[in-house]
């Protein structure tokens, strides 16, 4: 038994209730309370409170809300999970995700936008960036210029000073 395992099968904990065979096509919504696996061609929407496994040789079109999400074949649509969501190494999704976690493996693809974790996270600031006042571009160019003038000033003030004291000797 290796420690990456690259064939190892779709599984989730729990029975699976609902089966949609490689041969079917599905047109509609699902909604469930128990473990679901899609190995043709689906299309709508999907709802459980228990999880959703998308086989190898499935297609789908359509939104996923489930408790955790794996996918092996192709989905195109948005999915929800409160726990993970895994998409393994032939894997496809094209479209959004809010998921717990997420785990993709070697070879999984994912195009569209993440939401991760919880809801009330803070963004991260640096702590210069909390100090500082944000400054519109212009006003950041003109202090930017004010500074590079300042040294220029003392070194012709200092220039004069150091005239006066050789003449005086």
């Amino acid at each position: 038994m290796s420690l990456f395992k690259k064939d190892r099968l779709p599984s989730v904990s729990g029975k699976i209730e609902n089966v949609l065979g490689a041969n079917t096509s599905f047109t509609g919504t699902i909604q469930s309370d128990e473990n679901i696996r899609i190995d043709g061609v689906y299309q709508g929407h999907i709802e459980t409170a228990g999880n959703v496994i998308v086989g190898p040789s499935a297609k789908v079109l359509a939104d996923i809300v489930a408790n955790a999400v794996q996918v092996w074949g192709a989905v195109k649509g948005n999915i929800t999970a409160q726990g993970r969501l895994e998409i393994l190494p032939a894997g496809r999704i094209w479209g959004d995700i809010r998921v717990g976690s997420l785990l993709i493996d070697e070879g999984g693809v994912f195009r569209g936008q993440c939401i991760m974790g919880g809801e009330h996270v803070e963004p991260l600031l640096l702590p210069d960036m909390a100090k500082k006042p944000e400054m519109a571009p212009a006003e950041e160019a003109e202090d930017e210029t004010m500074e590079a003038e300042a040294p220029d000033a003392e070194m012709t003030q200092v220039s004069s000073e150091e005239e006066e004291t050789t003449t005086d000797s």
